[in-house]
Parts: structure tokens; sequence; C-alpha cells
């Protein structure tokens, strides 16, 4: 399939369940003009648990299901699939789309500031790849990166225990950890913690810079599609949002993530 790229095409935004709806939102309020497909891997998640090989299997089988849906740009809204798929991503499918992570946004975005020491904050997938160490060492040398695999927040944002004394209790635990110790800005590397930025940013009792990639990848997006001339100047499509697996439980918990209300239609595209 040829990308024959069309300003009014949608654009194709993935995640390992629906976290990475916090991504879909800041691209929604940034580009309100663009149509949006959205595919949450509900029946795998989370990819942070997941071997390389299987993450990279999923993510390209969902990226085949975007594109065959006409999309012109895909958003690989999860750190575990930017981090484990994104280059394989590439050399399939570089030709058939404009693509942006969330990584790499979120790299850039830490480096224009002056910071040395750097932590980080992911799933065990995001930590143990190291991408965020080579990204960062590539633009400056001297940084340090202190990433600390904090596996329990997302399933505990995902079943609803934001803002209470269970999610306090869990995020003490994590950030009271030494390694993170003396960090001058920590980042968020993991789309489900926004949620908590604001708990994290009391722990830290507003001292550091808490930063995330839902802001820097709308922009990253927005910039591509410019480049490209592929920027849509009104609306000219329906917004689809597809898990793979549905439950009640996730359609409860999008609201935590995504401010409007969105229906989630059941698309398994394993079978």
């Amino acid at each position: 399939m040829a990308f024959n790229p069309d300003s009014k095409q949608p654009i194709g935004i993935f995640d390992s369940g629906i976290g990475g709806l916090t991504v879909a939102s800041a691209i929604h309020q940034l580009l309100p003009e663009e149509t949006i497909i959205y595919f949450g891997d509900t029946a795998h998640l989370p990819y942070g648990e997941k071997s390389h090989d299987a993450i990279r299997y999923y993510s390209l089988r969902i990226c085949r299901f975007l594109l065959e849906n006409k999309c012109k740009a895909i958003v690989v809204a999860c750190n575990s699939a930017s981090t484990a798929a994104y280059e394989v991503l590439l050399e399939f499918f570089k030709d058939k789309a404009v693509f942006v992570n969330v990584v790499d946004p979120l790299v850039e975005s830490c480096c224009q500031l002056s910071y040395t020491k750097v932590g980080l904050i992911a799933t065990h997938a995001t930590v143990q790849s190291k991408v965020y160490e080579r990204q960062f060492k590539k633009i400056k040398e001297n940084i340090q990166v202190h990433a600390l695999a904090t596996p329990l927040l997302a399933p505990m944002i995902e079943e609803g225990f934001v803002h209470n004394n269970i999610s306090k209790s869990v995020i003490e635990t994590y950030l009271s950890d030494p390694l993170l110790k003396d960090i001058e800005v920590l980042l968020l590397a993991c789309t489900h913690y926004p949620l908590i930025k604001q708990e994290i940013n009391q722990f830290f009792n507003s001292a550091i810079p808490i930063l995330d990639s839902t802001d820097v990848t709308a922009r990253a997006l927005q910039s591509e599609l410019k480049k490209h001339h592929l920027l849509n100047n009104s609306k000219s499509g329906e917004d689809h949002f597809y898990v793979s697996d549905y439950s009640e439980n996730f359609a409860k918990a999008t609201k935590l993530f995504y401010p409007d209300n969105i229906h989630l239609e059941r698309m398994n595209i394993w079978e």
C-alpha cells in the first residue's frame, strides 16, 4: 500500500491500553480539526511486562490496522512500544505514514533545559531498554539518567486509585528510592503517569520540574504534519476509539484519561 498523503486523512494513535488517551487528549486540544482513530490493545496490556518481541508483533499488527483505515500519521502513544518497536515500525512503514513516538519529544524537551541529573520513572520494559539513556547521549553527553521501574503505578491508575491514601502510599514508596535522590528533574515515561502528576509534585514539594510526554508529543506531531503539508483545516471525519478487549472498567476509566465523552468500540484485530 503506497502512502498518498492527504490532509483530510485521520491520525492513528495507539497504546497498550487506555493510558495513551492522555496523549490523544493533548492532540485533540492542540489540533481540534484533526480526526482521530485510537487503538488500545487492552487484550494484551500491560506491554511493560511483555517481551520486546511480543511488543513488536502487537505494534506491527496495530499499525497495519491503522494504515488500513487510511491514517496519514501514526503516534506511538506508549513508552514500551516506543522503546521496543519504533525502529521496526519505521523499517516496515516509514513510506506509508508520518510517525511520532513519545520518547524523542520528551528527551528533546528536557535537553533544552540545563539539567545534568535526570530522574525517570517507567515500566520495566522501558527502563530495561535504556532507550532514554541512548537518546539523551545523542544530544547531551553529560546527562546522567536515573531510571526507576515503577510497575504498580499503571494498573493502580487504571483501577481508579488516584488522589487517595493508596496512591499516596505507592507513590511515596517508589519515589523514596535512593536512586532518585538529588535529581534535578523527573520524567514521567509512561502515558498513565500524568494523572498522578499532582501527587508526584506534592511528594517533591514542587522543588523540581515534573515533565511528561503529552503536550510535547502533540507539538511534535503538529510540527511533522506541518512539515509534510498534512495539517487539516476543517474536521472531516468522525473520531473512533477502539479497544481489542472491552469491559465496563475500561469504559469507566476513559473518563480519567480523556475529558470529553467518548465511546469505546471493541475491535479484535487478532482474530
